[in-house]
């Protein structure tokens, strides 16, 4: 039988599904083998019978985020009657900082998917960074957080929009061979330009793989081992002239080649705090004579 992981939440279960993804990838199991059954928004009594009823009939570990006390108790006393481990995944983490902050915690379902002011600051990154795909509406590039610059396929969209996602306006301006690239971008000041770069042989596969894709012919410059080494060194010479940091995506998943990315933004950004408190800061006065 293959072995089940259920998943309870009574939010969108998104946090448990990443502590899960992340403890899975730790055993020889993959997550193929292991089957995952997400139950979302469980915020009835009832609801949460129907949920413990279906738990038990296929058996399995269960990991839940629950915080309404009378749907804890329904679904801790099922999981116990039909002798199945569970986990509450958050409680050691509220009850840390319950004690650090020397605070209860309010028990509400689903706060951090709350429509405030940091949830709407997410859409407009992404409105930005949609509209900014691609080398497009250079002329306000300066209102960008991040640029992303690199060669075709090197992954630029899609980091673009992870960014923002985690509410980083996020444009993305493609390197060409033979084009020069926007004056607005030349002149950036306030955005970090990152590049985004690759090794050649990665690059031509994922290349070759896009135009099988699109039923299109392999016998073109794009996918030449040579011209995309030229590329790819055109790029680097580029990042390298305007001192802009790059990096490498080669083995890097999306959301690593995105936590680099926004180390080198925070390292940036507390740079400038210190430029500014060094302005700010009173003349010091020599020694008297």
């Amino acid at each position: 039988m293959r072995p089940h992981i259920h998943l309870v939440s009574d939010a969108t279960g998104e946090t448990l599904k990443s502590v899960a993804k992340a403890a899975l990838v730790q055993f020889q199991k993959s997550q193929e083998e292991v089957e995952t059954h997400t139950w979302a928004l469980v915020r009835k009594p009832l609801q949460m019978e129907r949920v413990v009823e279906a738990i038990a009939a296929m058996g399995g570990l269960v990991l839940f985020t629950i915080v309404d006390p009378q749907l804890r108790e329904i679904l801790v006393k099922g999981c116990a009657k039909a002798k199945l481990p569970i986990v509450p995944v958050l409680d050691p983490v509220i009850l840390a900082f319950g004690k650090y902050l020397g605070e209860k915690a309010q028990n509400l379902p689903g706060r951090q998917h709350e429509l405030d002011a940091e949830y709407f600051h997410r859409i407009d990154a992404m409105h930005f960074t949609i509209a900014h795909d691609d080398g497009q509406l250079t002329m306000d590039i300066e209102k960008a957080d991040i640029v992303l610059v690199g060669v075709s396929r090197t992954s630029k969209t899609p980091t673009s929009i992870y960014l923002a996602n985690r509410g980083y306006k996020t444009a993305n301006v493609p390197i060409v061979p033979g084009l020069v690239i926007p004056p607005e971008l030349e002149n950036a000041r306030q955005p970090l330009v990152v590049g985004l770069t690759t090794s050649p042989d990665r690059l031509v596969s994922i290349r070759r793989n896009r135009l099988i894709s699109m039923h299109e012919s392999t016998q073109t410059d794009y996918v030449d081992d040579e011209r995309v080494r030229e590329e790819l060194n055109i790029a680097r010479k580029l990042c390298a002239k305007h001192n802009w940091p790059m990096i490498d995506v080669t083995r890097r998943s999306i959301e690593e080649t995105a936590a680099a990315i926004l180390n080198l933004h925070a390292r940036r950004e507390e740079q400038r705090k210190q430029q500014a408190l060094d302005l700010d800061a009173p003349p010091q006065k020599g020694p008297r004579a």
